[in-house]
């Protein structure tokens, strides 16, 4: 019923008590039902609709007395009129204490129903007596549907221990605390921590429990995939080959960074201070080690290899020194290579990488895997060993093959010592012997000698493994040398060579022997292309400088060229295009030219004769434009 129908009904009680009690006969203590009215206005739940009905009803019972009585009987109806009044009075009383703790109540709950918590109460039975707003929430069921149920059926609460002994427990200390499991309504699982609290009466009894849930689902299930998180990687940790550190490098981060706020050049100021990077070494704690590292070291636990890390580390500190600029310019990794000494005192050589936190991290710790490359390093140092053996072998092998092109090589300035010597003979046997003739055929001797002499060096140099020489040469004196080699050769088959050379070409460094003998071959090979062709023969050989870096030399013949099929294989060893040839000349004179940073290569267009293009690097710091 609404307010205004109880306020209505208690009204017309109250009126029809008083017509009662006014116009019939009745003795007894009518006015008393007015108790009725009064409870009636009470089931509004407003302290105002009590008081007037309470006020009204103590005014009707006065006035009915009056007009019944009139004053003039004093005995039993005044007293009836007196029960009537205390007995509102007394109703008035308790429905207002009734009213009081029914709003302290309804306040409770209010606050109650805004707590974020599961909150229900449940008698000692286990029936569910009040259920809050957020328990409507999270487990589906309204309040209606909640109230009157057996809470762990309902629920179908799962628990960490028997029930029996968690009631006894809670009976003993009239509190328990734990971590229980429930189902809503829609089926789901939920992890809640639970608080229950025994409610007594008056006398002290248990009357029911205050059942408080916190919903850490979500929670548990963070919790335990960090938990699975560190097993896995506490699993890698210890089961990687890899050697693994880690370190808290907290303290060095504040170290690092009091330096950078003075302004210091952090690199510099490492390398003048090392007891400054001493210090930060011990800064860098760590806080553990794999088992892969500790036998890479020789440790046989953790503890032991963070006593002896001192020993551990590389002497000079410098890969450390580095580590710490990484880290103070904000890189994540920092790379490198160094040697650990392990406690038996053999060097490991290593390689490590750091990785590094960034700085908006709160956990400063790194971690530093380092990979044993003893078995590389063998393996490098014999696969040197075994390559410079190879050579070695192959060179040797080779000399016979080489045999015939260097006899031709020294034949050269053989037969050139020959033609000047018996010129010399000639002037020195006329009737009048022209001796300044014979001085300048002699210095062609010496000349032509030393040079026999310096081919032989080259070949003892290439047998003995030793490096090619490198001078600064001008390159047109190396093609003055080489073209007065091949004079008397072309000449014999009538070629003519056409030399065209800048005079203020740049210097370029190399072996002039070398270079020498690779011109030569190529002015060698184009005379012999031409031999036996009708007409004039022209060989021209142009010197310049092909863009900002190196120096173009061009060979060009009008000989018949060379076939395309050849033209591919043409610097291969052992390929040749003449009879008797070894095909090793454009092979070494490749070989030659790349070793000195340069590039051979030909073109034949067809009817053109074949064009040898050599380029070479000039030296930047002799040379400017």
């Amino acid at each position: 019923m609404s307010r205004a129908g109880l306020r209505f009904s208690s009204a017309a009680l109250a009126l029809a008590v008083f017509m009662i009690d006014v116009l019939t006969p009745l003795e007894g203590a009518v006015a008393v039902l007015y108790v009725i009215a009064i409870l009636l206005a009470a089931r509004t739940n407003r302290r105002t609709d009590i008081i007037v009905a309470a006020t009204g009803c103590i005014v009707l019972t006065i006035t009915a007395y009056l007009l019944s009585h009139y004053l003039e009987a004093i005995g039993s109806p005044a007293l009836r009129a007196l029960v009537s009044l205390a007995a509102i009075g007394i109703t008035t009383l308790l429905v207002l204490q009734n009213h009081a703790a029914t709003t302290r109540l309804a306040a409770q709950a209010r606050l109650l129903n805004l707590s974020h918590d599961m909150i229900f109460v449940r008698d000692r039975g286990g029936v569910i007596t009040f259920w809050n707003k957020t328990a409507e929430q999270t487990y589906g069921w309204s309040a209606d549907e909640a109230l009157g149920q057996l809470a762990d059926k309902l629920l179908r609460t799962s628990y960490p221990d028997r029930r029996e002994a968690i009631e006894a427990g809670l009976l003993d200390t009239g509190r328990w605390e734990g971590r229980v499991e429930q189902r809503t309504k829609a089926g789901a699982v939920l992890t809640v921590d639970a608080r229950w609290a025994l409610q007594h009466d008056h006398l002290g009894a248990p009357v029911g429990v205050l059942e408080t849930h916190t919903d850490v689902t979500d929670r548990v299930a963070a919790h335990n995939a960090l938990v699975q998180s560190e097993q896995r990687y506490r699993r890698m940790f210890d089961a990687s080959r890899i050697g693994v550190v880690e370190e808290d490098w907290s303290g060095l981060r504040t170290a690092l960074d009091s330096l950078q706020t003075e302004g210091v050049d952090l690199r510099d100021h490492l390398a003048r201070n090392p007891d400054f990077v001493a210090h930060a070494r011990r800064l860098a704690r760590i806080a553990d080690v794999n088992p892969a590292m500790q036998k890479m070291a020789g440790a046989s636990s953790s503890a032991t290899f963070i006593e002896n890390v001192d020993k551990l580390l590389d002497e000079n500190g410098r890969s450390f020194l580095e580590a710490l600029v990484a880290f103070a310019e904000g890189q994540r990794f920092h790379e490198g290579e160094t040697q650990l000494v392990r406690l038996d005192g053999r060097k490991v050589p290593v390689l490590f990488t750091i990785t590094f936190p960034p700085r908006s991290d709160r956990d400063q710790n790194v971690l530093i895997f380092v990979v044993d490359i003893t078995e590389r390093r063998q393996a490098q140092d014999a696969l040197l060993a075994a390559q410079a053996e190879l050579a070695h072998a192959a060179r040797v092998a080779t000399l016979g093959e080489l045999s015939a092109s260097i006899a031709h090589e020294v034949n050269q300035p053989l037969a050139a010592i020959v033609t000047s010597g018996e010129a010399g003979l000639r002037w020195l046997r006329r009737d009048v012997p022209d001796l300044e003739e014979v001085a300048t055929t002699i210095g062609h001797v010496v000349a032509q000698g030393r040079r026999a002499s310096e081919i032989v060096t080259r070949i003892r140099t290439f047998l003995k493994k030793a490096s090619p020489q490198q001078d600064m040469l001008q390159i047109g004196e190396v093609i003055e040398e080489a073209t007065a080699l091949v004079a008397r050769e072309l000449a014999k088959d009538d070629v003519v060579l056409v030399v065209e050379s800048r005079h203020d070409l740049p210097p370029v460094r190399g072996d002039r022997i070398q270079l020498q003998q690779v011109l030569v071959n190529l002015l060698v090979n184009a005379g012999q292309a031409m031999a036996g062709r009708a007409g004039s023969r022209t060989i021209t050989l142009r010197a310049d400088i092909a863009d900002g870096e190196s120096i173009a030399v061009t060979v060009q013949d009008n000989g018949p060229g060379i076939h395309p099929d050849d033209l591919p294989r043409l610097f291969d060893p052992f390929f040749t295009t003449k009879e008797g040839g070894m095909g090793m000349g454009l092979a070494i004179c490749r070989t030659t030219v790349e070793a000195h940073g340069g590039r051979l290569s030909v073109a034949s267009p067809p009817g053109s004769g074949a064009t040898f293009h050599l380029t070479l690097p000039y030296s930047q710091v002799h040379y400017s434009p």
